[in-house]
């Protein structure tokens, strides 16, 4: 008679095999981990709690009553990264491909409802052939289940979806919702219809990497947020990113040590921006320079590049920071762009991180195709996160900040609490030459040189309008500092802030404009 406890034991090693050793052979020859390796280098060593390992199915039909796996293809449970708790579920691709049953998606369930109630974040590392056809509308009812508590849970805790494999169907959904997507190049797949359905419907030929692959999603849909070369880098930048998010809505991120007696002016800071107000340069430069340690962990790289949103630490606090990227289509703001920056700065808001905005923005991109697909209602929905976050909100203005796109880029005007700008800053409506031409329309073309007239009131225009100082004289830019000061002038904002206090109108919730 065996002994109990080592029976216990036995069962807890037979459930660690998932589907069998061939089963794992055959996973790591397509280049990919298994789902237990996979949490073991994601979490803090031996922090990890299994929850649920011998939840199985309970089917009957198509043979299933037959085939029974202990945790039936996902592990879930609690652990720690960078020292702080977690809630975490990996799907086992050895049992049933990681399809998704009614007790699969029960585990999963459970373990969202956790996370809410102990406020800590979850991520999910996936990895599934989608619905277990042979549950039927169970196994779709299970995704739903798992819909709504991503929802619920959207703004409560921080979510992250880590897509190892094949995403397909309903199972991109709940990553859809979530707040970042990670992926790893060759091995990641997302769609709503695989190739052979595409080919069927549109007659498409299209391969799995082209459809859905992490290189399409990072640069092509902007679905996903971050993808890297393997499983083993994508792992360690899901705890890179971790380490400047807070646990939830009511915490807030945690400050790390600073040394303040490195703090100096960077004359470095002086040299970027050139004083052909038309010449591109590279926004990244500044960042680096004003960031601890060079370390900004960029937000969708890949997608829209004309902003740059990402997060960083400076002075030891994390802050997310939204850029201009003057050296991409002059920085202007498209459809893509602003959705791109809308819903970084809504998930600063939700959880607490203060915005750093880096402006140089000529104004919003002209033309048929952004108006007929809607830059209006999509530039509406940058402005409106903005509007609507009551987090500490910093701007820098480094050059152009014209027409509606200086009001939208956090300016004084939407709440914006310090507003500066460099001495190379031009605040307008419109750029020189343009106004120039509307308001001395008479006088040039009723000049004997116009050339020459135009040349004399682009000049006079530019010496009265194109600087920070009127902008200054009326208090929608609170100071005007010189480059190398930035970053001592960031951090002095950021400790003045650290108690700031804003709220919104009482209401159920409001209309973003989607």
């Amino acid at each position: 008679m065996i002994n109990k406890n080592d029976e216990l034991i036995k069962r807890k090693e037979e459930a660690k095999l998932g589907g069998g050793l061939d089963k794992i052979d055959s996973q790591h020859k397509k280049g990919k981990l298994t789902a237990r390796e996979r949490i073991e280098l994601l979490v803090d060593e031996g922090s990890f709690e299994e929850i649920d390992i011998f939840v199985k199915h309970r089917a009957t039909d198509f043979g299933l009553d037959k085939q029974h796996y202990p945790g039936d293809g996902v592990i879930t449970g609690f652990a720690k990264i960078n020292n702080k708790q977690v809630a975490l579920f990996s799907q086992d691709f050895t049992v049933f491909g990681g399809s998704l049953s009614e007790a699969h998606a029960e585990k999963i369930v459970k373990i969202l409802e956790m996370a809410m109630k102990i406020g800590v974040p979850v991520i999910g590392l996936n990895d599934s052939g989608g619905a277990r056809i042979q549950e039927g509308v169970v196994s779709l009812g299970g995704y739903a289940d798992i819909f709504l508590l991503n929802t619920l849970a959207s703004g409560v805790v921080p979510q992250i979806s880590v897509v190892l494999g094949p995403c397909a169907g309903g199972a991109v959904y709940s990553p859809a919702i979530t707040d970042f997507i990670f992926m790893a190049k060759s091995t990641s797949y997302m769609f709503v219809t695989g190739p052979n359905v595409v080919k069927t419907v549109t007659h498409e030929e299209v391969s799995f990497e082209d459809l859905g692959g992490a290189e399409t999603h990072a640069s092509k849909s902007g679905v996903a947020h971050f993808i890297y070369e393997n499983e083993i880098e994508t792992l360690t930048n899901v705890r890179r990113l971790m380490s400047f998010l807070p646990q939830n809505f009511m915490d807030k991120p945690i400050d790390v040590e600073f040394n303040f007696e490195d703090l100096f002016p960077d004359e470095r800071l002086n040299e970027i921006v050139p004083e052909n107000s038309n010449k591109p340069y590279d926004m990244k430069q500044i960042i680096n320079l004003i960031v601890d340690n060079n370390d900004f962990m960029e937000v969708q790289s890949n997608y829209a590049e004309n902003i740059i949103v990402g997060f960083a630490r400076i002075g030891g606090m994390s802050v997310g920071i939204v850029a201009n990227q003057p050296e991409i289509l002059a920085g202007v703001l498209d459809i893509n762009a602003s959705v791109k920056g809308a819903r970084f700065v809504r998930f600063c808001d939700a959880f607490n991180i203060p915005l750093l905005v880096l402006v140089d923005v000529p104004g919003f991109l002209p033309g048929t195709e952004q108006e007929w697909n809607g830059i209006i209602r999509h530039g509406a929905k940058l402005l409106y996160a903005f509007c609507e976050a009551t987090v500490p909100k910093v701007t820098v203005i480094t050059r152009k900040a014209y027409g509606g796109a200086y009001d939208v880029m956090n300016s004084k005007h939407v709440r914006g609490d310090f507003n500066f700008a460099w001495p190379s800053a031009e605040i307008a409506v419109m750029g020189p030459k343009g106004a120039v031409e509307i308001i001395f329309k008479k006088e040039i073309s009723n000049s004997k040189e116009p050339e020459k007239e135009l040349e004399n009131k682009l000049s006079e225009f530019i010496e009265k309008f194109a600087n920070p100082y009127i902008a200054a004289e009326r208090g929608y830019i609170d100071d005007i500092i010189l480059p190398k000061d930035t970053k001592i002038k960031l951090i002095n904002a950021y400790k003045i802030l650290k108690t700031k206090v804003d709220k919104n109108p009482k209401k159920k919730h409001g209309n973003i404009p989607l």
